[in-house]
């Protein structure tokens, strides 16, 4: 009995290691609040913002849109691009301190202007009330710019659009030294009606972006209303479309580094859709209560709007100096957020104190053995007695080949008065693995990793150990396939495994020493494409646990070889 739970463990232990990013780190399934009025396909009485535009094939190239458009220059210490005058849409912009490839040099571009490929723009206007036709501006208004031309942090820029009709339509757009557009939209009347408006925000992506990962974290529709997160799938949005009340929060679209968001004004109700249309996607607002615009006086309305690389201190920092409910979420910490989240900050810490990421893992690891010392030393013990028992157990299996029953009471006997714990070498598997997903996790979704060395042939921890043993790690002038890329690191991590494996008593059925012997490898080859810094870490785990277990052990007179 004992073995089969330690069998039964390990096999568990693997089941997570492989089916985690399945069944533990899907997107995160909203509640239906009655609070928040969550709903799918339901009219919630506000306007439309749908302009009803033609759709255009995305055939025109980014360079070519934006070399035929007037537009408001962009750029910052983090960012630089343009605003087109045409609409008054944000829809270029590179992020200046990250490259799309880890060697190349050019810079992410993550917006892209709209009818172009790969499109993808923020847009904020106004919808009208009542059932007097108001000419609003549209997605092809052409604006036209009050004074300074450049956006950057000291220098705000002033459009305005004049209807004709007695309205002046204007945005004030600032930007600050991050990832912040702050767009204030007014209306000033110069007729003698009163009208009523409805401001709103638009943003709208023409694809999916490539290569998404599936499960392991959250790439799409996500939002906070109330105090619930909100994440919807692209693929989900397709089927039905979300609609949700609330009076505050946020909504936008993520990628896994990458997030475009909106925020209405404080103090007002709004109606939040995700939509898939026309092979587009929509997150949108719109606030439900009508301002109302009085004769010669005007109106003004103010949206953050954030196009934003996500690095953990500037989310961090907006959703504290801006009020801006559980805005650090848009980092998908996962649902070990109370775990995860911190340890970041400790392996950040060392990152900043070592220079080094892979070494700030490896201190980590090391501090983590340190705090469960004692918990380990009691495992070690157990299994140590457990291997200096091994001859008397095999006695106890030829005795009562026959006699299962008696075989298992006489086996919990020896435990008993050996003072022997027959499971306790899991416990050590059991503390690993919350450890192991939460560096698994933080790996995928911390922009602060992404393109960090260690040291050698490990020039990114959030990717794969680029090496692999089918080409004599790169002896050989050949590129395997993605299937046999297994690197060092890997092979490193298999044959630690198998080091300690053999510190731990053996088990007396062939059947379940053939299948401890094929552990190692089964796991070299499961975790091979994971992160480098993951393997990193279960390497050094692995050789501290080799260390301790060696030692005692030796102290308990138990042939280690």
């Amino acid at each position: 009995m004992d073995f089969k739970n330690v069998l039964m463990a390990i096999v568990l232990s693997t089941l997570v290691l492989v089916g985690w990013a399945t069944f533990f780190e899907a997107p995160i399934v909203e509640q239906q609040s009655t609070e928040n009025q969550i709903t799918k396909n339901e009219d919630l009485s506000s306007p439309s913002i749908d302009e009803g535009e033609k759709e255009i094939k995305n055939e025109i190239t980014r360079n070519d849109v934006i070399n035929n458009t007037n537009r408001i220059k962009v750029e910052n210490e983090n960012i630089k691009g343009s605003i087109s005058l045409q609409g008054a849409i944000i829809d270029d912009i590179i992020f200046k301190n990250y490259n799309e490839t880890l060697n190349g040099e050019n810079k992410v571009i993550f917006l892209n202007p709209k009818n172009s490929s790969k499109e993808y723009f923020i847009e904020t206007g106004w919808a009208a009330g009542g059932n007097e036709k108001i000419k609003l501006p549209l997605g092809d208004t052409i604006w036209k710019v009050k004074g300074n031309s450049t956006l950057t942090p000291n220098n705000p820029v002033t459009i305005e659009w004049d209807n004709g009709e007695g309205l002046i339509f204007t945005k004030k757009i600032e930007l600050d030294e991050k990832f912040l557009f702050r767009i204030t939209q007014g209306i000033k009347n110069n007729s003698n009606k009163s009208f009523q408006f409805y401001p709103y925000a638009q943003i709208t992506r023409g694809s999916k972006p490539e290569g998404m990962q599936i499960y392991i974290l959250h790439e799409g529709f996500l939002g906070v209303f109330g105090e619930e997160l909100v994440e919807e799938d692209y693929d989900d949005i397709e089927k039905e479309k979300f609609t949700i009340n609330s009076s505050k929060g946020w909504l936008g679209i993520t990628d896994k580094y990458w997030l475009t968001a909106i925020v209405p004004e404080k103090g007002k109700e709004f109606k939040a859709e995700f939509v898939a249309k026309k092979e587009k996607y929509r997150a949108n607002f719109i606030i439900k209560d009508a301002i109302i615009l009085n004769p010669n006086s005007s109106i003004t309305n103010k949206i953050n709007t954030f196009v934003a690389a996500k690095e953990v201190a500037v989310i961090d920092g907006y959703a504290e100096q801006l009020g801006i409910e559980k805005f650090d979420l848009a980092i998908d910490w996962g649902w070990f957020y109370f775990f995860t989240k911190p340890l970041f900050f400790i392996i950040d810490y060392f990152f900043k104190l070592t220079g080094n990421f892979g070494l700030a893992i490896v201190i980590i690891t090391a501090l983590v053995r340190l705090i469960f010392f004692p918990l380990a030393n009691y495992s070690f013990k157990s299994m140590a007695k457990m291997k200096i028992l091994q001859p008397e157990m095999l006695r106890l299996k030829e005795l009562h080949k026959g006699d299962k029953v008696k075989l298992q009471q006489d086996m919990m006997a020896l435990y008993k008065r050996e003072k022997v714990n027959p499971i306790s070498g899991c416990l050590p598997v059991i503390i690993q693995i919350p450890f192991f997903f939460a560096i698994y996790k933080m790996l995928y979704v911390t922009l602060e990793m992404r393109h960090q060395p260690f040291f050698g042939w490990i020039q990114d921890l959030s990717a794969r150990d680029p090496t692999s043993v089918f080409n004599l790690f790169g002896l050989i002038p050949w590129d395997p396939p993605t299937f046999l890329m297994i690197g060092a690191w890997p092979i490193l991590m298999g044959l630690s495994m198998w080091v300690q494996q053999k510190l731990n008593p053996t088990p007396p059925d062939p059947i379940q020493a053939k299948i401890f012997m094929f552990f190692p490898l089964f796991l070299t080859i499961i975790l091979a494409p994971f992160p480098a810094g993951l393997v990193v870490y279960w390497t050094v785990n692995n050789i501290l646990t080799i260390t301790q277990q060696w030692i005692i052990m030796r102290g308990t007179k138990v042939k280690t070889v």
